[in-house]
């Protein structure tokens, strides 16, 4: 190759790199470089768990407490998760992978597990760039800006209903999110999760779209009912 076609080539290849970064594909790959950075992230999910349906599924020895204590627990926090505009960063390098016992014992009105605390803390709270303490007050604080809304407070009877209409009663109690903001999971045609995007350092409502994507498509899904004392 003569010396004066290089810049052709070059140009191409260039040419070539520019086009693929365009694509959603290349956006998202480019996104993914220096991922799972701690304090290095966009936004914040707050993910509230049915935690009756949680006990029906997946229950093991460790989460007694949750489901065999004869509390009476509804939605509970399953986790705050730190975001990209898509994907999200996870198991990110901390000074510590473990909860001081304190941090924990404070959190069990929300996230009545401490195997699931850990989890949480090991997963998703080492990408927050805070300590334990400063990320599960982070926790409390966005929990503390949704309202759970009264028809799930206190379920005594298996209730069947559309994602959609869970949905609905969420916008009702909570003005201000909007529907590309939250998404309705489920599983095996139970009710799991609702999850609600909030801003990093306001914790207000904010749209976000790839999660929004992820909702559940099932006509109608069931909530087992709360059971056992306030």
């Amino acid at each position: 190759m003569s010396a004066g076609a290089r810049p052709v080539f070059g140009g191409r290849v260039l040419l070539l790199l520019l086009l693929v970064l365009l694509t959603p594909a290349g956006q998202a790959a480019a996104q993914r470089v220096g991922v799972n950075v701690s304090g290095d992230f966009d936004y914040y999910v707050l993910a509230l768990s049915w935690s009756p349906a949680y006990c029906e599924l997946e229950a093991s020895a460790a989460d007694r407490r949750q489901c065999e204590s004869g509390r009476a627990y509804a939605f509970i926090v399953h986790g705050l998760w730190p975001q990209y505009e898509r994907g999200w960063p996870e198991f990110c390098p901390a000074e510590t992978e473990q909860v001081p016992g304190e941090v924990m014992r404070g959190m069990f009105d929300l996230m009545p597990s401490e195997g699931l605390i850990r989890h949480q803390w090991r997963k998703h709270g080492t990408c927050a760039g805070l300590t334990p303490q400063g990320y599960f007050e982070a926790t409390r604080r966005a929990r503390e800006r949704v309202v759970v809304p009264e028809a799930f407070k206190r379920l005594d009877r298996t209730l069947t209903v559309s994602p959609q209409a869970v949905e609905e009663e969420f916008l009702a109690a909570n003005p201000g999110i909007g529907r590309d903001g939250m998404a309705v999971t489920c599983n095996r045609q139970l009710l799991r999760e609702v999850r609600i995007c909030l801003e990093r350092y306001s914790f207000d409502f904010r749209p976000c779209p790839p999660v929004a994507e992820r909702a559940c498509r099932a006509a109608s899904v069931r909530l087992p009912p709360v059971r056992g004392r306030p």
